[in-house]
């Protein structure tokens, strides 16, 4: 994106926030193991968002006369032996529409003189502890002070802006979600008996990297869906299991993809498989149907679980009438998260700025089972780019804490239940727009129902490394 476009965001930003100075430092590097053996940097995305700047070491300040200033660490000489030529703070500044830039060195001074003349300083909270550090470092105050003395008007006004999507980053989400298309084109093609999770996560992986992009999270590729967020890849897939594949990617410009698909390794779900992926699936399409600037993502989510609880029923897992079971929160037996999240330039968009990404001013989280994990409950409004994920799982610890304590009893058939401690989980989620109407299922279509699963598996052409079709 342009340096216009930052500067505007940080022009509205600025006129948000009532006075002060604000400070957005970027992330630095995180070793591994050593000083010089570190971690893929990963940017901060509120820098990002409002600089677009990638690189380690840097923060913008945003004085309360309008001045920019970017504040980064000077080049040693012997830097391009072992990195080649880099850009200077001096070509960031300019790419970002920034006309001020100063050694890292000057900003703690820049700080004190602000606040001995009375001047606020809002930041974000940190959530790196050398994030926290150098922040303490920087305002001349410790760790814990300088971390709790974040800015909640600064938190509002970025939620403000970031929550709603440009064309341009609409365009750049459905990109990532291209790739993530192909990506379960290798996943549909290779889910068969004899290989391992692992194959299967590398290759996908290798898809991404194809198309110069990352994984926008550590992908879950597990045949123990029941296990939420199982990141380990140690099984071989046997004829009969579920395969349930949660990954993303992210563009150059940082902006995420974030899809699941539950797949029969094989290539044919069973009977009973069958019958709890139709349950799932009829959840994500009452979400879909939900989803819109008239509801709120509460309604959303517990349209979703009313789906989930009549489903169930008829399968003969539950019982009674399935608004009454979701009011008790019987249904959390099964469904015990949210219906999704926020999706940007981080997987679960804000994450790190709190409650105030996904709660109403004054709204607090039920403290209801399962509607607790609820990331995001107020109104949607169009622009939003959200997650819509249920999931049905049978957790054998659940399984025998609910039934040992007769919990939801009149809800639960406990017996049935029992009976499949052994099946996994089923997650199916999409990434979809709110609009003006509803809502629009962002990117290519990638094969969600029985038929088109089923159908996908069975095709014998060649996938290319990249994850493109052959014939």
């Amino acid at each position: 994106m342009n340096a216009l476009t930052y500067q505007q965001r940080r022009r509205v930003l600025r006129q948000s926030v009532g006075g002060g100075a604000i400070l957005l430092p970027g992330n630095t590097d995180a070793s591994r193991n050593y000083a010089a053996n570190v971690y893929p940097f990963r940017q901060d995305s509120s820098f990002l968002y409002y600089a677009g700047i990638d690189h380690p070491g840097l923060v913008l300040l945003i004085l309360p006369d309008g001045e920019e200033i970017l504040y980064g660490p000077p080049a040693q000489p012997d830097d391009v032996i072992w990195s080649g030529p880099r850009p200077g703070r001096g070509d960031f500044a300019v790419d970002a529409g920034i006309d001020r830039h100063e050694a890292r060195d000057e900003l703690a001074g820049e700080l004190a003189g602000l606040a001995g003349r009375g001047v606020a300083i809002h930041y974000l909270p940190p959530y790196r502890a050398s994030g926290r550090l150098q922040l303490a470092a920087s305002l001349g105050a410790g760790p814990d002070a300088a971390a709790d003395g974040f800015s909640a008007e600064l938190v509002g006004a970025v939620v403000v802006q970031r929550e709603i999507k440009t064309d341009e980053e609409i365009a750049e989400i459905e990109l990532a979600i291209a790739v993530s298309a192909m990506m379960y084109r290798i996943a549909l093609h290779n889910a068969r008996p004899g290989l391992r999770e692992a194959q299967i996560a590398g290759a996908m992986q290798g898809v991404a990297l194809a198309h110069d992009m990352q994984p926008s999270f550590l992908p879950i590729v597990t045949v123990r869906g029941e296990v939420l967020h199982n990141e380990t890849y140690r099984n071989k897939l046997r004829e009969g299991q579920l395969l349930l594949v949660d990954s993303g990617v992210e563009t150059a410009l940082r902006y995420c993809s974030d899809i699941t698909r539950t797949l029969p390794v094989g290539g044919v779900f069973s009977p009973r498989q069958r019958e709890i992926y139709e349950v799932v699936l009829s959840a994500q399409q009452a979400a879909i149907e939900t989803a819109g600037p008239a509801a709120t993502n509460r309604d959303v989510h517990l349209a979703a679980a009313r789906a989930v609880a009549a489903g169930l029923i008829a399968v003969g897992l539950m019982k009674g009438d399935a608004e009454e079971a979701v009011a008790a929160g019987a249904h959390a037996l099964f469904f015990p998260h949210g219906i999704g999240h926020m999706l940007g330039l981080d997987v679960h968009d804000m994450e790190n700025l709190g409650d105030a990404v996904g709660y109403a001013p004054g709204e607090a989280r039920s403290d209801q089972f399962g509607l607790n994990y609820l990331r995001l409950a107020k109104g949607l409004r169009p622009g939003f780019v959200i997650t819509l994920e249920p999931g049905v799982y049978f957790i054998p610890a659940l399984i025998d804490r609910w039934s040992a304590d007769g919990r939801h009893a009149d809800f639960i058939d406990h017996a049935a239940v029992r009976k499949y401690r052994d099946f996994g989980g089923i997650r199916i989620e999409d990434d979809v727009l709110v609009t003006e109407e509803g809502c629009r299922v962002l990117g290519p279509p990638i094969p969600k129902t029985v038929e088109d699963v089923e159908l996908a598996m069975a095709w014998t052409g060649n996938v290319q490394h990249d994850g493109s079709q052959g014939e």
